[in-house]
């Protein structure tokens, strides 16, 4: 046991929970807004899986990170508005169009991936870090939380803004009536669909930048299905923390620990079982879904599409 103690494997462990958790954190900070403002985005997975395609495919030729995370956002977006399209505007259900994009998108980046990299595999190279003065010194904890890469600390940083949005703005009031009394919000004289749409489109933006991150930081290559069901985690993490975006970023770095055991294991030399470590991130939603399940409190009309002067 002595291995679980070493500063070897709580480095590793640590490093590799904040690597894994930062796709989970921004989507569920999108999927947070899109639920608060009605709409149960559950085509997250396909924006992920589009920005992590899209990511890589503008770092990769352009040789740049930052325009990849660009190109990987805009794809995100550019799925989230077909959403907003299909699922805001003209009030199909939303849990149908979100699987059917899912699953579109999941084969269509399969095959553009297969024609263009199958022979060669491409990878990034190593995104460069930004070390936190005295922090990153720290010994153990310094390496692992606060040497990372620039977009990591902006996603943290996110979560701030989130509070601030919701707490302190009026978009933050107009989305959570968007989802508790749209009627309300429309005789006051906003329009929900727009509000909505926005909530949408902000999601999308979100999820493409995860899973451009998750691709071109994480793992510095694009492969098939690479987000892993991130997506649909996001979701649980957006529904568990009750409009909290701290609890989001709590839950993420939960998950992320449990997916990075694996490599955490096998650097400090540790032998574990790998099926016992790959049911793990599961095990933790189950146990969080029995923990707080029950008192998630979610918005009145989520995944009720918003017809003006319809009863």
């Amino acid at each position: 046991m002595s291995g679980f103690l070493s500063d070897t494997f709580l480095a590793a462990l640590l490093f590799g929970a904040v690597t894994a958790a930062i796709p989970l954190l921004l989507a569920g900070l999108g999927e947070q807004m899109s639920e608060k403002a009605g709409v149960l985005n559950i085509g997250i997975e396909g924006m992920m899986i589009t920005g992590a395609y899209l990511g890589f495919v503008g770092a990769y030729y352009s040789e740049s990170l930052w325009l990849g995370f660009l190109t990987g956002a805009v794809g995100g977006i550019a799925v989230a508005a077909l959403m907003a399209l299909l699922c805001v505007r003209i009030g199909l259900n939303q849990i149908v169009i979100g699987i059917a994009l899912t699953l579109g998108l999941e084969g269509l980046t399969a095959i553009l991936h297969h024609f263009q990299f199958s022979r060669s595999y491409p990878r990034l190279p190593a995104a460069e870090v930004t070390a936190i003065p005295f922090l990153s010194d720290i010994p153990v904890l310094g390496p692992a939380l606060f040497r990372h890469h620039l977009i990591v600390y902006l996603a943290v940083a996110m979560v701030v803004v989130m509070v601030w949005v919701y707490r302190r703005t009026q978009l933050g009031l107009n989305l959570q009536a968007a989802g508790d009394k749209p009627a309300a919000l429309d005789v006051a004289g906003i329009d929900v669909i727009r509000t909505r749409t926005v909530a949408v489109l902000f999601t999308g933006g979100m999820a493409g930048l995860g899973g451009a991150y998750l691709a071109n930081v994480g793992a510095g290559l694009f492969i098939p299905f690479i987000t892993n069901g991130a997506g649909f985690l996001g979701i649980v993490l957006a529904m568990l923390a009750r409009g909290r975006p701290l609890w989001v970023l709590i839950g993420a770095l939960i998950f992320g620990a449990s997916l990075s055991l694996t490599t955490a294991a096998q650097v400090a030399g540790i032998n574990i079982p790998t099926d016992l470590i790959q049911m793990l991130p599961f095990l933790a939603v189950m146990a969080m879904l029995v923990l707080f399940g029950r008192r998630a409190s979610l918005p009145a009309a989520l995944g009720i599409p918003y017809e003006r002067g319809a009863r």
